[in-house]
């Protein structure tokens, strides 16, 4: 029986975070994308839940955070339980300290729960009114004709066989294929690729309960060592529930675990405490071990993301935030080159350099955190309880997400003078959020509010007060400078912003600027109705009730020198500047590198 043909650019197997993640921005380029998914519908029930501030600051970025922060658990505290040994029965717990959860300068968003599956619905739905998603259908084997060019964007070199439901053979062409369908990935077996690392696994239990119980610290995220193992506590969205991991005894088949077996192994960590448990609503017993896969693409024209190239235990809470991450990294990536403005090499070459380092760095610090776990290891190396709460704070800044330090590649341009310009922004990591004020309307505000995630580049420049002469002379000679590069890149007919956006930061008194005496760079005419938009102007001064956000200071940029951040559209720094003469040189080279000039 022969098999249809289907000819799609991007082709996505798997409707994971990773995969979900990558086809919200394909959506926003208005790219040729298709899904196909194992399971007869979306997930009902994740296994994943944590949902670090990272991965809160994308979804926000993707305009759906207030329905996530409106609906999550919001992680504020962690309490530490562990066995009672001085005095008393051994086999009994008590609480060795409070934390706060996370450090509160890492992120202006919070860390929340939020099961797998709703996040996953947030994505689907910005996938507009029939998103591109085959159900029931398998994924049997991929092939990538090796003789096609890097850069040859015309011909579809990737085949991949697939069978439907009811038996039918499907093959599909496609320009890229993401793998992200999950450890067991079909498409990295199919490609020959290993996963490398631990040869035994941890077992663990989870269960998600509406407990009956005299635990003080039930609806707080809580790690209690006790004398037979270890319980993560993670409370649930709707004050009902909560969340069980419980890691279970060197050499139990997760295939032979019971519910029964999670529920008495739990009351006996709990001891002095009664837990009794009113109703089950889901629970799984899982082996994990912490591996990568060797290679993470196939002739760049085949990319692995999530599980399908790295898993690690679940007691850091990194799984799903690192898949949808990975997911994050190639979408925007993608979207440019099908787009055509963007070079394939360097942008592909990016996602490979960027998410292995992210995932080796994760399973090394995973070994790390796992070991702290382990009783028999803090006897040995004679770890505290004390020092193993030290040390579960400390991970803090990992466990947020906000630790990602991107190196050297076509999209990140480290320079030696980086932290004299901007001395609390990091090139390669995260743009950090400040509050400012709206310039056009007084609204305080996040400044990353300012830089929504719809494909574009942007250039923030943080002029000073441009009321002084000296400023205002510099921020037009600036605003000339960055227009004739943002022009080079822009394809005729498209609006100005539509690929390198802009936006100021200026400080001191804005009521002593005027609107005309903003250069028109960040006052561009464009949209549906070609008015001139005034959103991209914001000022480092003081709110009508929210007080003052010292913008400048909080990025470590002296107001007299000024700067520019240049940020890529998933948030990450790419370069900063001084404000001198070699300004308009060093972007347009900076640009060249990976966009396609359009003059």
């Amino acid at each position: 029986m022969s098999s249809e043909q289907e000819n799609v650019d991007v082709l996505i197997c798997g409707s994971g975070s990773a995969g979900l993640c990558a086809a919200v921005w394909l959506a926003r380029f208005g790219i040729n994308y298709k899904i196909l998914e194992r399971r007869d519908g979306p997930l009902k029930i994740g296994q994943a839940d944590g949902v670090q501030t990272r991965t809160v600051e994308i979804f926000d970025s993707f305009g759906m955070g207030e329905d996530m922060l409106r609906e999550a658990y919001h992680v504020l505290e962690l309490a530490f339980w562990a066995q009672n040994i001085e005095g008393g029965n051994k086999d009994n717990i008590k609480r060795t300290r409070y934390a706060p959860d996370k450090e509160t300068e890492i992120s202006h968003q919070p860390h929340v729960i939020l099961n797998q599956a709703r996040l996953n619905e947030l994505m689907i739905g910005q996938l507009g009114s029939q998103p591109p998603i085959q159900y029931s259908t398998e994924v049997k084997g991929v092939q990538v004709d090796e003789s096609a060019d890097i850069t040859d964007l015309s011909s579809y070199p990737v085949r991949i066989d697939a069978v439907t439901a009811d038996g039918v053979p499907k093959t599909y062409r496609a320009k890229y294929v993401l793998g992200c369908d999950g450890a067991h990935s079909v498409i990295r077996k199919s490609l020959g690729f290993k996963m490398v690392g631990d040869s035994t696994d941890a077992v663990w239990g989870v269960m998600d309960i509406y407990p009956r119980t005299n635990f003080p610290d039930i609806r707080k995220k809580a790690a209690i060592n006790s004398s037979v193992g270890n319980l993560l506590i993670i409370p649930r969205e709707g004050d009902a529930m909560v969340r069980f991991y419980i890691e279970l005894p060197a050499g139990t088949k997760a295939s032979s675990v019971t519910l029964e077996d999670l529920q008495n192994h739990a009351r006996l960590i709990f001891r002095p405490y009664d837990m009794d448990f009113a109703d089950t609503f889901w629970w799984s017993a899982y082996a994990i071990g912490q591996r990568r896969a060797d290679y993470f693409h196939k002739n760049h024209r085949v990319f692995l993301t999530g599980d399908a190239c790295h898993t690690h235990s679940p007691k850091a809470g990194q799984g799903m935030n690192v898949s949808l991450q990975d997911g994050h990294n190639i979408g925007w990536k993608l979207g440019m080159i099908l787009k055509g403005l963007g070079k394939p090499k360097p942008l592909l070459e990016s996602y490979v350099i960027e998410r292995e380092k992210t995932a080796t760095e994760l399973i090394e610090f995973d070994r790390g955190f796992t070991k702290l776990f382990n009783s028999k290891y803090r006897e040995e190396h004679g770890i505290s309880q004390e020092q193993f709460a030290e040390k579960f704070v400390q991970a803090g800044r990992y466990t947020a997400g906000q630790a990602i330090q991107y190196d050297a590649s076509g999209v990140v341009e480290v320079g030696e003078r980086d932290k004299k310009v901007v001395g609390n922004v990091t090139v390669g990591m995260r743009f950090p959020s400040a509050q400012v004020v709206r310039f056009c309307d007084a609204k305080a505000m996040q400044l990353v509010k300012g830089l929504p995630a719809d494909g574009q580049w942007y250039l923030v420049v943080f002029a000073g007060d441009i009321s002084q002469e000296e400023s205002k002379a510099r921020v037009e000679k600036v605003s000339k400078a960055l227009d004739n590069v943002v022009k080079r890149f822009t394809p005729a007919g498209a609006y100005p912003d539509s690929v390198i956006d802009r936006v100021l930061v200026i400080s001191g008194d804005r009521k002593k600027v005027e609107q005309d005496q903003i250069p028109e760079l960040f006052t561009p005419v464009t949209g549906k109705w070609h008015q001139k938009c005034l959103f991209k102007v914001y000022a480092d001064d003081e709110s009508y009730n929210s007080g003052h956000g010292h913008a400048y200071e909080a990025y470590g940029i002296d107001p007299a020198k000024g700067a520019l951040v240049i940020v890529r559209p998933d948030h990450y720094v790419a370069k900063v500047s001084a404000l001198d003469d070699n300004l308009e040189q060093s972007t347009q080279k900076f640009f060249e590198g990976f966009l396609s000039p359009t003059a």
